[in-house]
């Protein structure tokens, strides 16, 4: 039985299938079907691979708890909500053209966020994210790190990038 008032999951006995009513991004339809479901490490987000019945397009959505709208107070005082979204743009142009895969990165923007929840504050420094991001972008890839240190801490010359290189070849 599927409830589409309240887009609840039911489990379908007589089919031996979980439903919902999520609808395909490809034709609209809200008869879609679970295929396969996992719980990333930490258990804050459950990954579930579905399939339509009626385009037979397979997609993956991802849910969430709903939680406190975080509030980023950027360098200039300004104060803008947390974009979860805007980080992830951030970390993949960072990632451009590198072998990194989008799981990975997505990782990333999980731990940064779960860090900002276990804060228990609802505003959190810009300075705080970036530093996090270069933390684990310096562990995944030096290049990628570079990217991101260029435009986060506004390399103004090449002897801006000099210096970040060779900290990153003196720490290797």
């Amino acid at each position: 039985m599927i409830n589409k008032k309240h887009n609840i999951l039911w489990f379908a006995p007589d089919r031996g299938e979980l439903w919902n009513t999520m609808k395909c991004p490809y034709c609209s339809n809200s008869d879609t079907r679970v295929l396969d479901k996992r719980e990333t490490e930490e258990s804050n987000v459950t990954r579930r691979r579905r399939k339509c019945l009626k385009c037979k397009k397979r997609f993956t959505t991802y849910e969430r708890v709903e939680t406190l709208e975080l509030t980023i107070v950027k360098k200039n005082g300004r104060r803008e909500n947390f974009d979860r979204h805007k980080l992830l743009v951030g970390l993949l142009k960072a990632c451009e053209k590198r072998s990194i895969p989008r799981e990975k990165i997505e990782n990333i923007v999980d731990d940064i966020e779960a860090k900002f929840r276990a804060h228990k504050k609802t505003e959190i420094d810009s300075r705080f994210i970036g530093e996090l991001v270069m933390k684990k972008l310096k562990k995944l890839d030096k290049v990628a790190y570079i990217r991101f240190a260029s435009v986060y801490r506004e390399f103004a010359d090449l002897d801006s990038f000099k210096r970040e290189m060779e900290k990153l070849i003196k720490n290797k």
